[in-house]
């Protein structure tokens, strides 16, 4: 609609709006992401040890979505640019679902949050804990680096992860069963997209090639850590519901072997980034940039507990 001055209406014109202020909000209220699906425990499993094992899960894809969600107007072209930020909505799906699962199982996980608070229990558990009660593996998150650090991490958290959660689709718990299906839909995209990259970058030039060469060492020093059975990782194996890394070894080895062999790269055996004080990120103990990361992407949240987006 244009007006006698010849300028469009506004949609946050005020006289639209008809006074409310509201509307203002950056979007609206979000609906539970499991309404309507059934949450029963399967019998015989742990409540609290499904909620851990799904709060592990979901943070690994919460904690690489934001890391990816910064090549956001920063990667090579376009294309890449678009096709990184995909991927990190992707990852950022399957966070909120395994989260919001994850409070359903066992709700004493979920942050206690102010009277009154609008915050669903997946924000709560994303934007409301500190770094020591998240429970991501460490190779999601140092800084991005340059374009083929953030290759050859995605093809070996891709690779990984895809296993897992083609063994995880067949799950006593539909949920995350379901959660599962669907994620590796998409995970199969990343690996591929990985690869291909890993493949044009070893293939390339000079430079493309050494750099990714140089990328390999700092990103599989945190290759052990994604197969080292955590307790609870163990124990929603043996009840049907979870999956043991240690189970996926041996297939990504085969993966990442034929991806190397490809490309024309030797893969050599690095030093691995050991436990700190006896644990390691699936036990909370992380590198200090998760401590940065947390503290760009919860600092919205934090400043304002009562908001309503």
């Amino acid at each position: 609609m244009t007006t006698e001055s010849g300028f469009h209406d506004s949609v946050y014109d005020e006289d639209l709006l008809g006074g409310d202020a509201s509307h203002w909000a950056f979007g609206t209220s979000f609906e539970d992401p499991l309404a309507g699906v059934d949450t029963t425990i399967p019998d015989g499993v742990d409540p609290e040890e499904l909620a851990a094992y799904c709060l592990m899960l979901g943070d690994d894809a919460l904690i690489y979505s934001h890391r990816l969600s910064e090549w956001c107007s920063r990667a090579p072209d376009l294309e890449e640019d678009i096709a990184l930020a995909n991927i990190a909505l992707d990852l950022l799906g399957q966070a909120r679902l395994l989260l919001a699962r994850a409070a359903a199982a066992s709700p004493a996980v979920v942050p206690a949050m102010p009277e009154g608070s609008p915050v669903p229990p997946e924000d709560a558990l994303a934007f409301f804990r500190p770094d020591a009660q998240f429970r991501s593996t460490r190779l999601v998150e140092p800084d991005n680096g340059d374009f083929a650090v953030t290759i050859v991490r995605l093809l070996l958290f891709s690779t990984w992860r895809l296993a897992l959660l083609e063994r995880l689709a067949s799950s006593r718990d539909q949920v995350l069963a379901a959660i599962a299906a669907k994620g590796v839909k998409e995970v199969t995209y990343h690996r591929d997209y990985a690869g291909r990259w890993f493949l044009t970058l070893a293939q390339g030039t000079d430079e493309s090639r050494s750099r990714l060469l140089a990328a390999l060492p700092p990103v599989f020093a945190f290759h052990e850590e994604l197969f080292t059975d955590h307790p609870v990782e163990t124990s929603v194996a043996a009840a049907g519901v979870g999956v043991a890394p240690s189970d996926v070894a041996a297939e990504v080895a085969v993966i990442l072997e034929q991806v190397f062999s490809v490309s024309g790269v030797e893969r050599h055996d690095v030093p691995q980034i050991g436990p700190v004080a006896g644990g390691t990120g699936r036990d909370g103990r992380h590198t200090e940039a998760l401590s940065h990361l947390l503290a760009e992407m919860q600092s919205v949240a934090r400043a304002h507990p009562l908001g309503v987006w």
